[in-house]
């Protein structure tokens, strides 16, 4: 008997679901019973996962007469390993064209990835569909490039309003600006700050990318390959600022939004906006907040705050630590996760005498075991050499649904925590508090259904360990003149740093638009896995996040570049569908369980 090859196998598959199809149950038998089918909106208009063969039958059964799947052709050759074979294909729908990634076992596929790439008749405006550029021949009283982009910019929220206004200029919302600029879709950003780049610009000297720079490349233009691997702050403010430039985006500085309200019998929004001190009013059909993964910054009120003597702030508003330098001041930093870190380190290189109080546990991975066990297979020289580019790099990551990743974290912290052992060994014997994550799945799936809780090491947990960031554990109760007390003891401070994380993001949603509307949309961000900070029911998916919400044409956008990068391509397509009066009806709108 002839062995099947991986290509048969792949290419078999994929034509009985060709075949099956718009029926469910039938399309649902070709998966394992604990199989799983993630859309990112090519099926479903939504950012979906369904698990098992009854959610997909259910989606499939309601969804496939409208949509119109149809060509899935293996793209490349398919691979086996470990009794699962694998392979990329195309696809088409009714409206656009798509690609996906297969895994397939021998009771059927495990895991099943579709995502839209493209609009049929709306494609991005690039290779042999580029724009022309200068106008040939002979034209009286034609606008030079400089002239029309003066033009658009003087109109634009003026004479004419834009299809989308995004609020937040940070790398979010200038990848997403650069992507809606390349579908057509009319497009303004806001962004506070004087420069495109001063969010980064305007924190604490030290900062920087934690993350490789294989993993944070922004769309279409990738750092070029001499960058380093991480990025310092201000070279990052300056390549952001190079990029809306570059980009050609329609990116208003020193512009705030104040207010916003959705009127839904002409489906329009009024946003009441200032720029540059002068008020302007926008009425675009969407809005997108691009302020990140966060949310306001979370600043507790513990009493006598009013009572202390020096500085105090939140961590957001840290200017660094250069002008308490040689002057003999104490700091003391509440908090122990990334940005605590980071701050009492520019504390320590500037001889201030600094104490990190923690008040939980954090897990902790140095820099270079992340680079190598978790991200070296798809964002490292190596994945490079082995033909893993980025966009190949974030499908992969894409193609596994989110309940499949504890078992596969696991053991790769685990790991970790053989790597970093000396460094750990001396944390505890310093007294700092560890934990891998509630079930041991490590940082990734902290940032995920938390976003916090952990500290990648780029020095500072050394110089807890080896006392020069002096540690306290327990949790602050009151603030005094010249100091805080911490579980009874008092802690001398001339200057108090609040490194206390941030809210959810809908938190910006009831300061700019309502409380109504705030709790109408709910939660933003984790995944509904009943663990520490991330309630549940199980939703599968990040709650909120670049896809639609219960407040119709209010949308999110953030997390880190990784993120910011990938699913910006089918936030800007789903706004674009919409801009073309395509039907996109939305299968799977994810309900509200918790309103902060």
């Amino acid at each position: 008997m002839e062995s099947t090859t991986p290509n048969q196998v792949v290419n078999g598959w994929l034509s009985k679901l060709g075949a099956a199809l718009p029926n469910g149950n039938a399309a649902a038998q070709l998966f394992q019973d604990d199989g799983y089918w993630r859309d990112l909106i090519s099926h479903t208009w939504n950012i979906k996962t369904m698990e098992g063969r009854e959610q997909i039958a259910e989606m499939v059964n309601t969804v496939a007469d409208g949509i119109k799947p149809s060509n899935f052709k293996l793209r490349g050759d398919a691979t086996s390993s470990d009794g699962i074979t694998e392979g990329w294909f195309d696809f088409e729908t009714a409206h656009g064209r798509g690609e996906g990634h297969v895994r397939i076992g021998e009771k059927g596929a495990w895991t099943f990835l579709t995502a839209l790439t493209e609009i049929k008749g709306h494609e991005e405006a690039k290779g042999r569909r580029r724009e022309h550029g200068v106008e040939h021949g002979q034209v009286q009283g034609r606008l030079t490039w400089k002239e029309q982009k003066e033009k658009e910019a003087a109109e634009l929220g003026y004479d004419t309003q834009p299809y989308v206004v995004i609020i937040g200029g940070g790398q979010g919302g200038i990848g997403l600006g650069a992507r809606l600029r390349r579908l057509g879709v009319p497009t303004v950003i806001l962004e506070k700050n004087q420069r495109p780049g001063d969010s980064w610009r305007n924190r604490y000297k030290s900062l920087c990318l934690h993350d490789p720079v294989w993993y944070d490349h922004l769309p279409y233009l990738p750092f070029p390959e001499h960058w380093p691997i991480f990025s310092p702050k201000d070279k990052i403010g300056d390549w952001l600022e190079s990029y809306t430039k570059i980009m050609e985006l329609n990116y208003w500085t020193e512009s705030v939004a104040k207010s916003a309200e959705f009127d839904s019998e002409s489906d329009t929004w009024a946003v009441e906006a200032e720029r540059e001190g002068q008020p302007v009013k926008l009425h675009p059909k969407h809005l997108v907040l691009a302020t990140g993964m966060s949310g306001v910054p979370n600043m507790p009120e513990i009493p006598g705050m009013d009572t202390f003597k020096g500085d105090l702030w939140h961590s957001s508003k840290h200017p660094g630590a250069e002008p308490y330098k040689d002057t003999g001041k104490k700091a003391v930093v509440i908090g122990s996760n990334n940005s605590a870190h980071d701050i009492c380190h520019d504390f320590w290189e500037n001889g201030v005498d600094v104490t990190m109080v923690q008040r939980s546990s954090t897990h902790i991975v140095r820099s270079e075991t992340l680079m190598e066990l978790a991200l070296g297979d798809l964002y490292s020289e190596r994945a490079v050499a082995n033909g893993v580019n980025t966009h190949k790099a974030d499908m992969i990551f894409a193609s596994l649904p989110y309940k499949t990743l504890p078992a596969i974290q696991r053991p790769i912290y685990d790991k970790a925590a053989e790597e970093d052992k000396e460094l750990l060994d001396g944390l505890r014997k310093a007294g700092f508090l560890l934990d891998q994550g509630d079930d041991g799945t490590g940082l990734f799936l902290k940032y995920l259904r938390r976003g916090s809780g952990y500290y990648i090491d780029v020095g500072a947990s050394q110089l807890i360990a080896d006392g020069e960031v002096k540690l306290k554990t327990g949790q602050i109760t009151e603030v005094i003149e010249d100091g805080v007390i911490v579980d009874g003891e008092k802690i001398e401070a001339d200057v108090v740093v609040f490194a206390t994380g941030y809210g959810s993001m809908n938190g910006w949603v009831e300061q700019l638009i309502g409380k109504d509307v705030a709790d109408k949309v709910g939660k933003c961000w984790g995944l509904g896995s009943d663990t520490t900070k991330d309630p549940g029911p199980w939703e599968g998916e990040l709650r909120n996040m670049w896809k639609p919400t219960q407040q119709e044409a209010l949308w999110f956008h953030g997390g880190n570049l990784h993120q910011s990068r990938h699913y910006s391509t089918y936030l800007a397509l789903q706004l674009k569908a919409r801009m073309e009066e395509l039907p996109t009806p939305v299968y799977g709108l994810q309900e509200v369980h918790h309103l902060s």
